[in-house]
């Protein structure tokens, strides 16, 4: 088992473009890590750099206390699951999952073994003679990570290895993953642009945006002490409200729109920091699941709002509403298809949409 230490590490590519700038990350050892950020964000890239598969323009690569950069890939200790698998479609489950012993020429009896073992783990006891193009998703997975642990690598790298599943084989696999990568205590590497698996799967998650480290922390910190409002608009599900707000007199009261909203007390005492900030402007963010819907003579403070959808998901509910404040947009942090959309109207501030969730 080893570290993974990434120190001022660039990607300068020949034609001028920076996919990495000044990246610095450790991973511990037998933790999972998940690189997580929109297409486009560098986080493939570094993973690539670790690999041996990028060159690295500048900075440091230690795997354990190696220095790597000019080591090439088969000799890093490394083992890593690609996003389309790369099984060798000829070969059966027991074939592909000991290629890389064979290569190492191993005795047949210590392969043999070392397979049975890593099939027992991943349930793939049963399809060891079957070639990859007779099993599910799941399963061809399931063999690319085989593939992976027989080698008994010091880390294991992941390049969105579940993003060709179904939702459901998804989140089935990601339990997987998580309970395989614990037992083996390896650490990993593991990259991803959605943000929910990124929460639900990491130790620590870092959050990327153009090449640039913007957070990296344990999912709960990111989620309620984002550094800045790009990790504040990436992170959850739906995402933050972001609008351009006005505090109010001693920090109690905030002015969205045409709208004064009174903190309670409790925030008040909580955040005693806000007084400093009484008539400026401000940036306030506000959860979807921090927005029910009011009941009749519900206590605490009230925003006033135009129901335009109600999304029924079962188990709980988004409300898409209308207020008449402007929206703060970070760029690049959300989705095409989750992105609210804001009306100017009249002359005056203008109304956009907010999303609360209900159960």
């Amino acid at each position: 088992m080893a570290t993974v230490d990434l120190e001022q590490v660039n990607k300068v590519y020949e034609n001028g473009f920076h996919a990495v700038r000044d990246l610095d990350l450790e991973v511990a050892d037998g933790e999972f890590m998940v690189l997580v950020g929109p297409s486009g964000c560098g986080k493939t890239t570094a993973l690539r750099m670790v690999a041996g598969l990028e060159g690295i323009s500048s900075g440091t690569l230690r795997i354990g206390d190696r220095l790597v950069n000019n080591v090439s890939p088969k000799d890093r200790d490394i083992a890593m699951v690609f996003q389309n698998y790369a099984l060798y479609p000829h070969m059966t489950v027991a074939d592909n999952i000991a290629f890389s012993l064979k290569l190492k020429k191993l005795p047949k009896s210590e392969i043999d073994a070392k397979v049975k073992e890593t099939a027992e783990i991943l349930g793939l006891t049963d399809w060891l003679d079957r070639r990859p193009g007779q099993l599910s998703g799941g399963q061809r997975q399931r063999v690319a990570m085989g593939r992976a642990i027989v080698r008994e690598p010091s880390a294991f790298l992941m390049d969105e290895p579940l993003s060709n599943l179904d939702a459901k084989l998804r989140v089935q696999m990601r339990a997987e993953i998580l309970r395989i990568q614990k037992r083996l205590k390896v650490s990993t590497m593991y990259v991803t642009h959605d943000q929910v698996e990124a929460m639900t799967m990491g130790d620590r998650v870092a959050v990327m945006r153009s090449g640039i480290l913007q957070q990296c922390d344990h999912p709960q910190v990111l989620y309620n002490r984002p550094d800045n409002l790009f990790v504040a608009a990436f992170i959850g599900s739906p995402s933050m409200n972001l609008y351009e707000a006005t505090m109010g007199e001693g920090g109690r009261s905030v002015r969205l729109g045409s709208q004064l909203i009174q903190l309670p007390e409790s925030v008040v005492v909580a955040h005693s920091a806000l007084a400093a900030y009484a008539g400026r402007d401000i940036v306030l963010g506000l959860r979807p699941e921090h927005l029910p819907a009011a009941a009749d003579g519900r206590a605490g403070p009230a925003l006033v709002a135009d129901v335009d959808l109600v999304e029924a998901l079962g188990s709980e509910l988004i409300v898409h509403c209308t207020i008449d404040a402007r929206r703060v947009r970070a760029e690049g942090a959300t989705d095409a298809d989750t992105e609210a959309v804001t009306e100017a109207r009249g002359s005056g501030a203008g109304r956009s949409q907010c999303a609360g969730q209900a159960r």
